[in-house]
């Protein structure tokens, strides 16, 4: 009798956690319309809306403020969209959008500056922020996810309460972080004409390389060839400045890449060593030069790949 009542009472407790849910998701959900993360709503849309092959960039923000997609478009004729998104939601948040509208020849482009992760979203409460109430960004969340992301929803309801209260929820936001200053192919188009003072490359290191990660990549390739697509692995940009790991590293860590992936890697990580100048705000985060620069070193990267492969 005692474990029935018991029974009973989680399960009220879950039917009012749903309804609660379903509250907030109607009248309170968004509240994060104009951020950053918002720009996945859009780029998601012109992800869905390309009929037949394209080239899909997938990353986090080293794409969006380091890439000039119509540049991309008109060397290799093909409809580009740039997913790259904040890094702070982790890999395998960025990495579903691969699997959206997949068609056969389109060509992925995994550009990564972090090849090591215990398979989880990063921060679950910005994947709320990013998500919020937008069912078509519900496939970024894996069913693992599921446990984490129940965790993270009440500091995330928290916020919306709070911004809805408040009436100032949805907010035109300023600044390059806006999702105004998303172009219709994904990149941010913010005006980054030299370096910031506070730049600074202490995060710059070469990477390890995770056997987890490993496995989930090697999986998603297995996904998209199934499907009659490609998926690669570029490079990201890396600043070469006085300190930096010698380019030696990057060699090592290269072949090390191409030893473990069932993908190709299409770029020498040395290239894409560039001057400390080209960058913008972060280690990650290119100035106008640094992005028309970068972008034909890839631009030739994919020629180079798409030739071989002919």
């Amino acid at each position: 009798m005692k474990n029935k009542k018991i029974l009973i009472f989680f399960i009220k407790c879950i039917v009012l956690l749903v309804l609660l849910f379903l509250l907030c998701f109607v009248e309170i959900m968004p509240q994060y319309l104009q951020n950053n993360q918002a720009s996945l709503i859009d780029k998601v849309e012109r992800l869905q809306s390309i009929e037949g092959s394209k080239i899909v960039l997938v990353g986090n923000s080293n794409l969006p403020f380091g890439i000039v997609s119509q540049d991309i478009e008109e060397a290799l004729g093909m409809p580009v969209v740039n997913m790259g998104l904040h890094g702070g939601v982790g890999n395998v948040f960025n990495e579903q959008a691969a699997k959206i509208n997949v068609h056969e020849g389109d060509i992925v482009v995994l550009c990564p500056s972090n090849f090591d992760d215990d398979d989880k979203i990063k921060n679950p409460e910005l994947a709320w922020i990013t998500i919020e109430n937008h069912i078509e960004l519900y496939g970024f969340i894996r069913m693992k996810d599921i446990p984490d992301m129940v965790k993270a929803y009440p500091s995330y309801l928290k916020k919306c309460i709070n911004l809805w209260t408040n009436g100032v929820g949805n907010f035109t936001e300023e600044g390059i972080y806006a999702r105004h200053m998303y172009n219709e192919y994904g990149d941010n188009i913010s005006d980054r004409p030299e370096s910031l003072p506070e730049l600074e490359f202490s995060q710059v290191q070469v990477p390890a390389i995770g056997d987890t990660y490993v496995k989930r990549i090697n999986e998603l390739n297995e996904y998209l060839q199934e499907r009659g697509a490609t998926l690669v692995i570029a490079a990201y940009p890396i600043a070469y400045y006085e300190g930096a790991p010698a380019k030696e590293k990057y060699v090592d860590f290269q072949k090390e890449l191409e030893d473990k992936m069932n993908c190709p890697v299409i770029s020498d990580y040395t290239d894409y060593c560039l001057k400390p100048e080209l960058f913008y705000n972060t280690y990650l985060h290119l100035t106008n030069d640094g992005a028309k620069i970068r972008t034909q070193l890839l631009i030739q990267d994919l020629k180079n790949y798409i030739e071989k492969k002919e």
